[in-house]
């Protein structure tokens, strides 16, 4: 099974120009290469998909709104996204969570909008330092799931797929990256709520990924050692040299 390794850019880089400039990079070094490569840049840099680029490169998207259509000013549609033949959707980063009030419910319904456009969901779900620290991780990482999954039916799922990244918050942006043994720990635990929600069948079909200050030094760790089946790689995505570092190393 190929990596799945995805640049989530959030609100970088700066200009288009070096926007354009990261992606040919990524592009020229990467094509061939047994892993696929999603790029998740911000809707304002979308220009970057309109040439050709390698099979093994496609286009996501860091969110989307759940409505179809309609009076909702700044927003994106899962299906706007689909016509532009993105493949991935970023659902319920704890960014999102954190700074646009996003809980579990609106997720949920974001989850359903993307699938019911035939684009693959990628759910992040995670906890705080607080939060490991009062040992509620198990709790916080079943709500996430339960909630988050609430009323999708395995049909759904077993069409248009979906991927889990596990990204603890207290890892993300800080250079404090979870550690290999545990994060394997906790690819198990979401593999184990997985099977609860659906069953062993349908849960050993949905790819986990690991994302936290994910760098060229600990990323094959994660997909060798923790067994993950790719990274959700954040501030590394926009160096070219190390995020391409980061994608050999995983495959």
């Amino acid at each position: 099974m190929k990596a799945i390794i995805v640049a989530n850019w959030k609100m970088n880089p700066a200009t288009l120009k070096e926007a354009k400039g990261i992606f040919g990079s990524i592009c020229k070094k990467a094509k061939g290469l047994s892993a696929e490569i999603v790029f998740c840049p911000p809707f304002a840099y979308f220009s970057i998909f309109e040439n050709k680029f390698p099979n093994n490169v496609k286009i996501g998207a860091q969110n989307c709104f759940f409505e179809k259509a309609g009076a909702f000013t700044g927003e994106v549609s899962a299906s706007q996204l689909f016509n532009l033949k993105c493949s991935y959707i970023i659902v319920g980063h704890s960014e999102r969570r954190k700074y646009f009030n996003e809980n579990d419910e609106i997720v949920n319904k974001k989850l359903k909008a993307v699938l019911d456009n035939k684009v693959t969901p990628i759910l992040c779900i995670g906890e705080t330092q607080e939060q490991r620290n009062a040992g509620e991780v198990q709790n916080v990482l079943m709500r996430q799931l339960k909630d988050g999954l609430q009323d999708i039916p395995v049909s759904k799922i077993q069409k248009t797929g979906l991927i889990i990244a596990y990204e603890p918050i207290w890892a993300i942006g800080t250079g404090r990256p979870c550690d290999v043994e545990e994060s394997q720990k906790m690819r198990l635990l979401i593999k184990k709520i997985l099977t609860g929600i659906y069953s062993q069948n349908i849960a050993n079909h949905i790819n986990i990924l690991y994302g936290g200050s994910v760098c060229s030094s600990n990323s094959a760790g994660y997909i060798r050692e923790a067994e993950y089946n790719g990274l959700l790689v954040g501030g590394a995505s926009l160096n070219d040299k190390e995020f391409f570092q980061i994608i050999k190393n995983s495959i």
